[in-house]
């Protein structure tokens, strides 16, 4: 039985199209719901009126006795006057959700939400007496994730909730994600974290929600073959119309022989012609090359940069450590690392805008630099879209082609009016898109790309990330994406610990993989000293009046069981990985991937067995070391 049921809801903003066109769809208990869509579609309004903050023109929203919604805005609040625990606890207004929309019958509601608070407080690594408002914005929006969580609802509605978020978080909040007993409806444009977490796809699409009961990527080879059908069955109806109208204008001969049944319908495909909502177009990108920048392009030689502000007590943390590197012409760099850890830093040192307080900084020559800001600061608030782009002229020349500004715009989907208007009016994703209209409207070698993911639709990352792929110059970009990091990057500078600069080669796949193998090689030679230095104290225990002989230190041998356990392993470890295998297989069944309660469980299990393989692999590492 569905908790919420949502019933031809029809929401109309001014006399356009209706936003929100006869919607209609149901969400059950437990069900993990990823809503897309291209921005601007309505995503952040559905979410509104789920939770009665919104009202619409007609239909139902049904919702189940006692349900309990909470909802996490998009936006992070700037300022919040309390400590995390006040917020997390729900002792202030957070602005972060929608508050109740009912109470659990005969349940202490009370003592409920404080034990949650409490649950979720511990997990979110911030200070629970710390002042919300000195935090980062990725800490800030774990806090009103925590409090959302916190009031232990029944329905979690969440707006881009990995937005400013770092991987390490957003890996966190997967994990939680995963684990919630409520139902999770989320607006998310990581295409990793929803493929992690999503059972279900709502797609909202010139104002019509379909119901998807597939994970992403099922659901992205169904939708496409939808749409081609689509496209197709169109095609045949304009056809037909035409060949109709063709016919309706015939002469007097026609007219004596017309049949009123044939000129009824043609008026009904007239209606159904006038009614039908084209889908909006697909943004068309092109990035202005300027002529070749020499074969190098920066080189950094024992590069050390520290920080320090009030939050260091003045004394100064290292950001950057004695890092070298040489960045070459055509390399796509992906920058990686937690908040505050200096990814910014590093942009700014290899382009020369920053100097180090130590080791030397060399730029190449011929460098012409287009610089995507994660704060927007580039565009002129005080100016429209034609102004951003065109500084007052109406046209502009890309890759030798004039253009009018107009025209350029459109291939950014935005309209004459659109363009003509002011930056205040735009969205989150309108604004990227609009930053990225300016910076392909000029010249580059260099591409500078921090955070340029925030607030985009898929379909607009896809072709960013072709663009870049294809772009005969360099790209530095800074991204939590971890998707677009493995479609874009040829290498990765991944900030550590330390201000530590670790360079892998590939995606952020390929870093990832690098890293576990070495915090287990760091891990296992720990051990082994560990095991060394005890040995060695118990051999010094029982002589003390000599040193140790080279006897009584040498390498440990394996017990009879620890042989019988190290034969057993690989027998283990592959068949470990042909379940992992066989599980994997059956989520892609038609017949499987209709059933969500399924899919859940086979995730949980290949999950579980994920873990089992890694500790066999230790383990086997372990008893291979003793010999």
């Amino acid at each position: 039985m569905p908790i919420l049921s949502a019933q031809n809801i029809l929401l109309r903003l001014g006399g356009s199209a209706p936003l929100l066109d006869n919607v209609t769809f149901d969400i059950e208990a437990g069900d993990r719901i990823c809503l897309v869509g291209r921005n601007g579609e309505g995503k952040s309004t559905l979410l509104k009126v789920l939770t009665g903050e919104m009202e619409y023109n007609s239909g139902d929203v049904i919702k189940k006795n006692g349900l309990r919604v909470s909802r996490m805005i998009q936006e992070i609040p700037a300022h919040i006057d309390g400590t995390v625990r006040d917020i997390v606890m729900g002792r202030v207004a957070a602005g972060s959700s929608a508050g109740w929309t009912g109470a659990k019958d005969g349940s202490d509601s009370e003592g409920h939400h404080d034990a949650a608070a409490e649950a979720i407080l511990g997990k979110t690594g911030i200070d629970a007496e710390a002042q919300y408002d000195s935090l980062s914005g990725g800490q800030k929006r774990r806090v009103l994730f925590a409090r959302a969580v916190a009031e232990d609802p029944d329905l979690l509605l969440l707006d881009e909730p990995t937005n400013h978020l770092d991987i390490p978080a957003i890996q966190w909040l997967e994990g939680i994600v995963t684990r919630l007993n409520c139902a999770v409806m989320f607006v998310s444009h990581d295409r990793a974290f929803v493929r992690r977490t999503a059972t279900r796809i709502f797609e909202l699409d010139r104002g019509r929600v379909r119901s998807w009961d597939f994970p992403y990527d099922k659901f992205v080879q169904f939708r496409d073959q939808a749409l081609a059908e689509e496209e197709k069955a169109n095609a045949l109806f304009d056809k037909r119309l035409a060949e109709e109208e063709v016919w309706i204008r015939k002469g007097i001969q026609a007219r004596r022989t017309r049949n009123e049944g044939r000129v009824r319908a043609l008026i009904k495909m007239r209606e159904e012609r006038a009614e039908r909502r084209t889908r909006i177009g697909t943004v068309n990108m092109q990035i202005t090359e300027a002529e070749r920048s020499g074969r190098m392009v920066a080189r950094l030689t024992n590069v050390s940069y520290a920080y320090a502000d009030e939050s260091t007590g003045g004394v100064p943390q290292p950001l950057i450590r004695d890092f070298s590197t040489e960045v070459s012409r055509g390399d796509r760099i992906g920058i990686v690392g937690p908040n505050g850890s200096g990814k910014t830093t590093l942009l700014k040192l290899i382009l020369g805008e920053l100097q180090p307080d130590a080791g030397e900084i060399r730029l190449g020559t011929n460098l012409e630099i287009a610089y995507f800001d994660q704060m927007r600061t580039r565009l002129r608030e005080d100016k429209s879209l034609i102004e951003n782009i065109g500084d007052g002229q109406a046209y502009i020349t890309l890759n030798g082609v004039k253009r009018h500004v107009l025209s350029y715009l459109q291939d950014f989907l935005f309209s004459a009016d659109r363009a003509r208007g002011p930056i205040s009016a735009l969205s989150g994703g309108e604004r990227n898109r609009l930053l990225l209209a300016c910076l392909f409207s000029h010249p580059s070698n260099v591409l500078v790309l921090d955070e340029p993911t925030n607030d985009l639709d898929m379909e607009t990352l896809d072709l960013l990330a072709e663009l870049l792929a294809e772009y005969k110059g360099t790209v530095l970009t800074v991204s939590h994406d971890r998707a677009f990091l493995d479609s874009v990057a040829t290498s990765i500078f991944a900030i550590e610990e330390d201000g530590n600069i670790f360079e892998a080669v590939g995606g952020y796949t390929d870093y990832e993989t690098n890293k576990k193998m070495r915090d287990k090689e760091a891990a296992n030679a720990a051990r082994l000293a560990a095991e060394k230095e005890a040995a060695v104290r118990s051999s010094t225990g029982t002589s003390s009046s000599s040193a140790p002989s080279a006897e009584t230190v040498k390498k440990k041998k394996r017990s009879y069981n620890e042989e019988r356990e190290y034969a057993a392993l690989p027998e283990k470890i592959e068949k470990l990985e042909s379940e992992i295998s066989d599980r994997q297989t059956e989520l892609c069944k038609p017949e499987v991937c209709t059933n969500a309660s399924r899919i859940v469980e086979l995730q949980k299990e290949i999950s579980d067995r994920e873990t089992e393989l890694e500790k066999a692999y230790e383990r086997y590492e372990y008893l291979d070391s003793l010999g």
